[in-house]
């Protein structure tokens, strides 16, 4: 989308969008469609458009979908209500909104969202992902059914129908779209926020994810009706999420992966707190605990993450077991506490060939070229023997991989890449035999096997995605794999306290005159609809109904 430069400094429209992400860009649409003016302001060059939805696996969360029920999966309101609410934990008194946000999300989640993501072209890959699977109680964390439906095309398919209706009030002179403005405050004006003022930057040639420089040439001032935030987390930003680290997690890794680009800073999280605005769960978070170092980086500390079947076992840094239910794609924030009470900010897979082949995707839209470029004939290969081509890259290339013939050659490769930590190879060694010796029956005390015995009762974890059990040190199976697996920095559940109308909240609770929030920035929607944990596929779902909900209250309100 073409930036249209700046004709002076100061500029009036209906709206001013802060964000060109996924959610400023649902609510930019949405602002159109009622025949707003709206100016889209994005500190990025044009090369960055859509921000992270475009690098997404495009995941998204739906409830007793047509792709469920194909499946055999009976899906229900009460049912994902029962796994939201177990997840989310709520407890504190600022959870008021984030708890209607958590119940009208499910509600969309439920009902309209499809549908209206079906008018807009979007399609679904046929088979559900079960992430998130928990392995506790019924009222405890955790999915208790296949609710990760993949878009046709993964994040940008997902962007592109906003992106097309934006560039048509372009076209159309609705939109002003000012890429490289920075904003620095918003302007209050007798308490109520009237627009925006920042700098200026330095056209950038950087490519999408690439640093830009901040170097400015000139300054701006932008008044509106209302403002929309939509500027997203603070993933990129170490210093702030190690400043706000939850002690409940331990304490705060000293080596961290960006799962993030350097420009999903938080900045607009302060600004807006100084225009009147109130920031609550800043301490909840979400991070991955299966990073590995991308081998062809594109931002500082690019890490990528692995999305696991449950089959590989998990060790800690020094060889231990995880204990149940700790098992890979079961319960994300349990095992990154457990991980750090070690006293090490690292982890190990060990696994098989046979294992990588079935089990192993990575999350990304760039890391699937099969889902994303919409090609079949390369992702019929993904029923076939081998692994998918990117994930034979970073075994192949990848600085945490070691492949081995043997236990006693894999566990010297896993010594090597982590001299600092002495691993105990006997106890390694015993926990595989062990776990091997579990499998010479149809039956077993260990609740992993247990676990990957029950995946396969679903359809399309037996079709594409559980490796069906086998003994690891069995040759047939090998090479053996181990994977190190660092801390991967992701997404924001706290922000801006909003109101099911998108307007954000002051301390007193009362709207933040003409000022609104939505995506990342707004914990999702609500100041945190996810409360301590996600089910998955709920982030850009997030963002589509809070972005939704924000331009459709604009438009209704001016």
């Amino acid at each position: 989308m073409s930036a249209v430069p700046p004709s002076s400094s100061s500029a009036e429209a209906d709206a001013i969008v802060v964000g060109a992400g996924l959610a400023g860009l649902v609510a930019t649409a949405e602002l159109v469609a009622a025949g707003k003016r709206v100016i889209l302001v994005e500190q990025e060059p044009a090369s960055s458009l859509g921000g992270q939805a475009w690098w997404s696996f495009g995941g998204l969360f739906l409830v007793d979908s047509p792709e469920q029920r194909r499946l055999g999966v009976h899906d229900s309101s009460e049912l994902a209500r029962q796994d939201w609410f177990g997840s989310a934990g709520f407890d504190r008194d600022e959870d008021y909104w984030p708890r209607r946000w958590a119940e009208a999300y499910l509600d969309f989640a439920a009902g309209d969202k499809r549908a209206w993501l079906h008018e807009r072209g979007i399609r679904f890959f046929p088979v559900v992902g079960w992430a998130e699977r928990g392995g506790y109680t019924a009222l405890e964390h955790g999915n208790s059914v296949p609710r990760f439906h993949i878009v046709w095309g993964t994040g940008p398919a997902l962007l592109a129908p906003f992106i097309a209706r934006v560039r048509a009030g372009v076209a159309s002179g609705h939109v002003t779209a000012l890429h490289r403005h920075q904003v620095d405050d918003l302007v209050v004006t007798g308490g109520t926020v009237t627009g925006v003022r920042g700098g200026v930057l330095a056209p950038s040639p950087a490519a999408r994810g690439a640093a830009s420089s901040r170097d400015r040439v000139g300054e701006f001032e932008l008044a509106a009706s209302a403002v929309i935030v939509t500027s997203g987390g603070i993933g990129g930003n170490h210093d702030l999420v190690r400043a706000q680290w939850p002690s409940r997690l331990g304490a705060a890794p000293e080596h961290l992966l960006s799962g993030v680009p350097a420009h999903v800073d938080g900045r607009m999280l302060g600004i807006s707190e100084r225009a009147g605005a109130r920031l609550i769960n800043g301490d909840r978070m979400w991070h991955y605990t299966e990073g590995i170092e991308h081998w062809d980086p594109v931002w500082a500390a690019h890490g990528i993450r692995i999305l696991p079947g449950p089959s590989s076992l998990w060790l800690d840094a020094t060889g231990k077991r995880l204990p149940a239910p700790l098992f890979p794609g079961f319960d994300t924030l349990g095992t990154l506490e457990h991980i750090l009470g070690t006293g090490h900010d690292h982890s190990w897979f060990v696994l098989t060939q046979k294992i990588i082949e079935k089990e192993f995707a990575l999350s990304g839209s760039e890391q699937n070229p099969d889902l994303t470029g919409k090609d079949l004939a390369l992702l019929a290969k993904r029923v076939t023997p081998g692994a998918p081509g990117p994930v034979e890259a970073f075994k192949a290339k990848g600085a945490d991989f070691v492949v081995a013939g043997t236990l006693h050659e894999l566990l010297a490769g896993m010594q090597r890449r982590s001299p600092e930590v002495r691993l105990d190879f006997a106890r390694i060694e015993r926990e595989i035999r062990a776990r091997d010796r579990e499998l010479d029956n149809d039956f077993t005390k260990d609740a992993q096997i247990t676990a990957i015995r029950q995946a396969r009762h679903y359809r399309g974890d037996r079709l594409i995605r559980v490796a069906s059990p086998h003994k690891l040190l069995d040759p047939k199976n090998g090479p053996l794999i181990a994977v190190k697996l660092h801390i991967l920095t992701r997404k924001s559940l706290g922000g801006i306290e909003t109101d099911l109308f998108a307007r954000a909240l002051g301390p007193d609770g009362q709207p933040v005159p003409g000022l609104y929030a939505a995506g990342e920035a707004s914990g999702f929607g609500g100041g945190g609809m996810h409360g301590y944990r996600s089910l998955e596929g709920t982030f850009l779902g997030g963002c589509l109904f809070s972005g939704r909900t924000a331009g459709r209250a604009v438009a209704a309100a001016l």
